[in-house]
């Protein structure tokens, strides 16, 4: 059902005489999205889908239909050296009707209140048309006084939303130009900074992630609640630091600013795929849907997080909706390549291979394919696997590490896994779930890693943070925190939990969650920790990890494990780090492990 106050704004056309201005017109439209989302209540199609559009006549009824739109922003710029002309429309996407038409010239000195007047005045039809809105003042701020850094900034931003190597450069070459226009302009700052993010987490470059500090850091001195600053921070410390928790807090605070600001809230969904936390990034994935139905990333977002869980014909089908949008979109087409290979589609992948330009290490994708179906007689020996990864080089997806875990070469696979990670390269933030290391899961050397990576002070604080309704007053739940459950329920509760633990032995689950136990009980996760706490009493992690250390109690005890190591022992029932568990048994037994042993044996 389409909302009726929505809109698209589609991408003005460029109708300078040099069509390289086609950056400014661009920008322009980015920035009278932007104003728009400030309106609470009205829906705004975010950028990528807007964009999706560019160059391409269609029936906005079409348009309207794909978007989930009741209008559509059409429009054109014609810009001088000192004057800018823009003309726009608003349509209604049911039937065409063109609700509001204007043309506006002005002194590019003056574009700011341009495109405010032009924002407040779409505002006002679509609250005339659909419906009440609260309307601010004024819907865009003047950023700079220097015109000539703004139309440096566009020019750099147009390059950086190419997301490509080249654009990528360019960007990193402008905003510092900008910057040097005018020191007080805080948008170029935050613009060098997440590039440079990027750029360091992906190469990786460790100076590049300094140099992305700095400039955040000097933004953030001109303009401490700009959505982009606060994105650009959480990139650097998702994607270039791994510090979960702290990133969580700055993506969401870019949210808070800026509610319709999808790669935000897909950084977001990115963040939680990566630790696991797959509820939380498809909840997250299908609302950004909603306002970029278009977005290739997000699509492919969508599909990663099916690859991750095994669930390989839904990733594929997500794939292939990216590609649909994009076909040369590589994370997209190297993420078919390998769900085609779990799904054991060799036809349909020789094919893919052959008729994609933009396909990914074709030589090691074909001899994954053998490893995985061929494990008997694949006939492939290990000095090919050598020579193609160094022949292929760098890629977006560590094909050589998924080779020689296939291959058996769990040692040379591990070294590379750990450098990877130990430089947090950004190919390498999903390890933890990802299909082709299921050899090296096993390994003390990756439990290890995983401790390290995951610590409990790198990750969100709370699991069950209540859904987040930006742009509204939050609602209070007015429940008495003190009487969650009627004692019927908790009987039932308590059952159910009993067997979950006793019968089931969910308890030796590394990755059990008091979400996940909440869902597999029955009852809400904010019910559970008040049971826990309140009939029980104790913390959920005191309450598992008291059946993981009765567990490991039996195994050390018994003969026949005499020669595995308690840690692994400890691992075997339950417990997912060294320090939980020798700190859990020396506050149940005030000994260390070996002591305790040697006093029972």
């Amino acid at each position: 059902m389409v909302d009726n106050k929505s809109i698209a704004i589609l991408p003005f056309l460029n109708l300078s005489s040099d069509p390289e201005n086609e950056y400014f017109s661009d920008g322009i439209t980015e920035d009278i999205i932007n104003a728009l989302t400030r309106i609470q209540g009205l829906k705004v199609t975010a950028r990528t889908s807007s964009f999706a559009f560019k160059g391409q006549h269609m029936d906005v009824r079409h348009i309207g239909n794909q978007l989930g739109v009741s209008t559509v922003l059409e429009g054109s710029v014609r810009k001088t050296k000192k004057r800018v002309r823009i003309s726009a429309q608003l349509v209604q996407t049911t039937d065409g009707f063109q609700i509001w038409s204007g043309r506006f010239d002005r002194d590019i000195e003056d574009i700011f209140e341009l495109q405010d007047e032009i924002s407040l005045e779409i505002a006002e039809q679509i609250r005339e048309n659909f419906g009440h809105l609260e309307i601010a003042e004024h819907l865009v701020d003047v950023p700079t006084q220097n015109v000539q850094a703004y139309n440096l900034y566009l020019k750099a931003r147009y390059n950086h939303l190419r997301w490509d190597s080249e654009g990528i450069g360019n960007a990193m070459k402008f905003y510092p130009q900008c910057i040097e226009m005018d020191p007080n302009f805080s948008w170029p700052y935050f613009g060098a900074g997440y590039c440079h993010s990027m750029f360091g987490s992906w190469t990786p470059n460790i100076d590049s992630l300094d140099i992305a500090a700095d400039y955040i850091n000097r933004g953030f001195e001109l303009d401490d609640e700009s959505f982009l600053g606060y994105y650009s921070k959480a990139t650097l410390e998702f994607w270039g630091h791994w510090n979960f928790r702290e990133a969580e807090k700055l993506y969401l605070r870019s949210m808070e600013l800026n509610p319709s600001y999808t790669e935000a809230e897909e950084g977001l969904a990115e963040l939680y795929t990566a630790i696991g936390w797959f509820d939380e990034a498809l909840n997250h994935t299908k609302h950004i849907l909603q306002l970029d139905p278009l977005s290739p990333n997000h699509h492919f977002t969508k599909a990663n997080i099916h690859y991750l869980q095994k669930e390989y014909e839904s990733a594929l089908a997500c794939c292939e909706a990216a590609l649909r949008i994009n076909p040369d979109f590589t994370h997209a087409i190297s993420l078919k390549q390998l769900s085609l290979i779990k799904l054991a589609r060799k036809e349909e992948l020789t094919g893919f291979i052959e008729q994609t330009p933009m396909i990914e290490s074709p030589k090691s994708c074909g001899i994954l394919y053998s490893l995985s179906h061929h494990s008997a007689d694949h006939g492939i020996k290990l000095e090919e696997i050598d020579e193609v990864v160094e022949e292929e080089g760098f890629s977006l997806t560590p094909w050589a590490a998924f080779l020689y875990a296939e291959f058996g070469e769990k040692e040379k696979a591990m070294q590379l896994l750990q450098q990877a990670v130990d430089s947090k390269r950004g190919q390498y933030a999903n390890f933890l779930n990802r299909p082709f290391f299921d050899e090296l899961r096993e390994s003390d050397d990756f439990k290890v890693m995983v401790t390290e990576t995951f610590k409990p002070s790198r990750l969100p604080e709370n699991r069950s943070r209540p859904e987040l309704n930006f742009g509204s007053a939050q609602r209070k739940n007015g429940i008495d925190t003190k009487a969650l459950m009627e004692q019927a329920e908790i009987e039932i509760a308590l059952k159910k939990l009993d067997q979950l633990m006793q019968q089931d032995e969910r308890f030796l689950d590394t990755s059990l969650s008091l979400r996940s136990l909440a869902e597999e009980t029955g009852i809400h996760p904010n019910k559970l920790s008040w049971m826990l706490n309140d009939q029980v009493g104790v913390s959920f992690n005191d309450f598992v990890n008291n059946f993981r250390f009765e567990c490991f109690k039996k195994k050390a005890l018994d003969p026949a494990n005499k020669n595995f190591t308690l840690l692994g022992l400890a691992f075997e029932s339950g417990f997912n780090s060294k320090s939980v568990f020798n700190d859990y048994f020396k506050k149940k037994t005030g000994n260390t492990p070996r002591k305790w042993l040697k006093e029972h044996q």
